[in-house]
């Protein structure tokens, strides 16, 4: 097999701006081994079989086996990052709050945006010889603000080369989780001020006319209420401070057995309306921020995790950066409104 055969080096890691298992797929297709035993791994998967290093299970090995050899030693920056990608996709709430992804190569970007006027959103008949409404897409007079979010890895070879693997990519994915929470507190700022290009979401108080409220006390009619500003977009996404989780999950219509029974048996919170509930802790107190995640809110990655792989490669780990950089932009700012609670009276 063409895998067993391979030279790996440090330079893998930044070849043409291509991640290291970009470059090893190049050098060793995944196309190659259908039908085989090696069908169903890539070309990451093959090295650590050829290497036969075991990264999870009870048999797991040790951290040090990444080092038996250097060309194995290659192979440990790409674990690291792969495992704490790992934990951000555990922790990711983004999903449910992102339009779309958008890669690039590099640290300035510039999104599009168009802003139809209420009549230009309605799709009506056009005479013969009649004119065809226009939607114009712009480009924001501002670039999308990136942000380099990670951690560092604080640990020396010698206290963690006995380590099993299985134990080691815990913590890996516990960095993971704290850069997905970081991403998630940008997006949710992004959400509520804009992204720069004066476009903050409209925002309502909870006793304006719109809602119809009375002092904090929230209530279904006043969910339906929100809801409905949102037209012709959909809420189908509402993150929420933790004062305001529990008060929508108190709300009556949350005590039906069917509600009830999903949120006790799975730990799956659902809206009175259909909406994905996602907690932020920090969000304001009796902050609601209501957006259809269709067409809301624009991510933006100038490349993958990135690790320094020097350093690991050469077991230098007392200080090894872990980060990624992104930003997010604003699509439709209709899209997104706020709701936020009026203190009590008295209060």
């Amino acid at each position: 097999m063409g895998f067993e055969h391979l030279k790996l080096e440090k330079g893998m890691y930044h070849e043409g701006g291509k991640s290291f298992s970009q470059v090893l797929e190049q050098l060793d297709p995944s196309a190659g081994y259908k039908g085989t035993a090696y069908e169903h791994m890539d070309a990451f998967q093959r090295q650590l079989k050829r290497f036969d290093i075991r990264v999870k299970g009870p048999g797991s090995d040790s951290v040090e086996k990444f080092f038996s050899t250097m060309d194995s030693a290659v192979l440990f920056p790409e674990y690291v990052a792969r495992t704490v990608r790992q934990g951000m996709e555990t922790a990711d709430c983004l999903k449910d709050m992102v339009a779309t992804v958008t890669k690039i190569d590099a640290m300035d970007y510039r999104s599009i945006y168009s802003a139809p006027a209420k009549e230009d959103q309605e799709l009506k008949d056009v005479a013969e010889g009649a004119s065809i409404p226009e939607t114009n897409v712009k480009i924001k007079e501002h670039l999308t603000k990136l942000k380099k979010r990670g951690r560092m890895l604080v640990a020396s070879y010698e206290a963690i080369r006995f380590q099993k693997l299985d134990l080691f990519s815990v913590m890996l994915r516990q960095i993971g989780a704290y850069i997905a929470q970081q991403q998630m507190e940008d997006a949710v700022s992004v959400l509520r001020l804009g992204d720069g290009n004066d476009n903050p979401a409209k925002s309502y108080l909870s006793t304006s006319g719109e809602i119809g409220g009375q002092d904090d006390t929230m209530t279904y009619e006043m969910l339906v209420r929100f809801w409905n500003l949102f037209h012709p977009y959909e809420m189908n996404t509402m993150v929420v401070s933790p004062d305001m989780l529990v008060k929508l999950l108190s709300i009556e219509e949350m005590k039906n057995p069917l509600a009830g029974l999903n949120f006790q048996g799975t730990g799956t919170m659902i809206s009175p309306l259909g909406a994905k509930l996602i907690r932020c802790g920090s969000l304001d107190s009796g902050s609601i921020i209501g957006l259809d995640k269709n067409f809301a809110l624009e991510m933006v990655q100038a490349g993958d995790v990135l690790v320094e792989y020097d350093k690991l490669i050469d077991r230098q780990l007392e200080r090894a950066a872990i980060t990624t950089i992104c930003g997010f932009s604003k699509i439709q700012t209709d899209a997104v409104n706020v709701l936020t609670m009026a203190p009590a009276v008295g209060g």
